[in-house]
């Protein structure tokens, strides 16, 4: 199937996200509850800019797949499933206040960034209150599974983030490289929440493999259309600036691929915007990342990953909530957001 069937295919059969987000509508009301609980501090600051960042919206897809998978294999034991989804929420809200230190971004979701509000500082410290409250959140399990999944994520994120600080400006980034970064950095994250659905329902070793592979890939899925977002949305739906990968001199696979695929002018005029992160030449790269069919290649990268996802499915039992994970791998493609 082509790159462009498969936008057909897209726009023939929307998915409706908020029919899947209503099948977890309690639990998830719960887990916001938890997190506004647990996000009290005597630090006026830690509460302020933990409930905005928190609140700032946002598509809570990591703990609603923990809650899923947790539901999609019957774990009825505890509320355990309740607080791992708001610690998997903390984690994702810390390393989200800390990519935006790094990548000097000024909006996210819509609204101005935490960093911007009240600085990096301010912004970084939240960020490790975060992550500290997320371990002291996970020990009350008393799993020392989970405490191994969730400590080894965490420190695969971080090595994510080194590594694509080491790609930044290196306009000589593999597609191997590219895809190591997504992996470890967001990816992993997305695993981490199915896999810890699967260990807390005591599934077999086979179906734990499953669920991971199945949030592995559909992590990579869900980065690589933030990429091509990146040359197709709209500001207003992304939440963020466009041109903002290219301005932080990320090497995204689009770019990547318009390299290699360009004529010589055109890879040298990508080369230079990645090595100087230069926003201003956002619509001359715009052009030659359509002109070279790279936002097509990595949509069809995605709708790779995303099938991948949805066969790891394949030893799941049938439900409603196997279904719904089935149809999140294909609203990670379809979305415009």
């Amino acid at each position: 199937m082509t790159a462009s069937q498969n936008s057909n295919n897209k726009a023939q059969t929307p998915i409706d996200f908020a029919s899947i987000q209503r099948l977890t509508e309690s639990e998830a009301q719960a887990v916001d509850q938890l997190i506004l609980k647990e996000l009290t501090s005597d630090v006026v600051l830690i509460n302020q800019i933990g409930h905005y960042i928190i609140n700032s919206g946002g598509k809570r897809l990591r703990p609603m797949l923990l809650l899923l998978t947790a539901k999609a294999l019957k774990y009825q034991q505890s509320n355990h499933h309740l607080l791992l989804a708001a610690v998997i929420e903390f984690i994702h809200t810390a390393t989200l206040l800390h990519d935006d230190v790094v990548d000097e971004s000024d909006l996210r979701r819509g609204k101005d960034s935490a960093n911007a509000v009240w600085g990096n500082a301010a912004s970084i410290l939240v960020g490790d209150y975060l992550y500290s409250s997320a371990f002291e959140m996970m020990v009350r399990t008393r799993n020392m599974r989970v405490m191994e999944i969730l400590s080894k994520t965490t420190t695969a994120i971080a090595e994510g983030e080194v590594l694509q600080l080491l790609n930044c400006n290196n306009p000589a980034t593999t597609e191997a490289k590219y895809l190591e970064v997504i992996s470890r950095k967001t990816a992993i994250l997305f695993s981490a929440a199915t896999r810890l659905g699967a260990v807390l329902a005591d599934a077999s070793p086979e179906i734990e493999k499953n669920l991971a592979d199945y949030g592995q890939h559909l992590g990579i899925a869900f980065q690589l259309i933030d990429d091509a977002l990146d040359y197709t949305s709209s500001k207003n739906e992304l939440g963020k600036n466009l041109g903002d990968d290219l301005a932080e001199g990320k090497p995204t696979l689009p770019l990547i691929y318009a390299i290699e695929n360009g004529t010589e002018a055109q890879a040298n005029i990508i080369i230079d915007a990645i090595k100087t992160g230069n926003r201003d030449s956002f619509n001359e790269v715009y052009d030659i990342v359509k002109a070279t069919n790279a936002i097509s290649y990595t949509e069809q990268r995605a709708e790779d990953e995303a099938q991948k996802a949805i066969d790891a499915l394949s030893n799941i039992p049938d439900s409603e909530y196997k279904q719904a994970l089935e149809l999140l791998a294909r609203f990670s493609v379809q979305r415009s957001y």
